[in-house]
């Protein structure tokens, strides 16, 4: 298994969308990168709040602008509101 590649962050700003897997009700915030099953990378976020009226969509967003170094406004969830599986649409502002 290969390291994640360096600076992804700013990897992820020049691509614009971003892929991660979402666990709620973690028993702290964090970001890690990681590979599925079929080599890609990927972001894992855990968050510690609960998945109900999008509590953990809102935390999920205001812990990866933290990490980019973005305005929460900068980032939208796209793709899988109610699913683990988010596709975070990024941009300029």
């Amino acid at each position: 298994m290969s390291s994640p590649p360096d600076h992804w962050q700013e990897q992820v700003k020049r691509v614009g969308l971003l892929r991660v897997r979402v666990t709620p009700k973690a028993s702290r915030n964090c970001i890690k990168v990681e590979q599925d099953e079929e080599g890609k990378w990927l972001l894992r976020v855990y968050v510690t709040t609960v998945p109900e009226d999008g509590k953990a969509n809102k935390d999920v967003i205001k812990l990866l602008a933290k990490e980019l170094g973005l305005a929460k406004s900068c980032l939208e969830i796209e793709k899988g509101l109610t699913s683990r599986e988010k596709i975070v649409n990024i941009s300029d502002g």
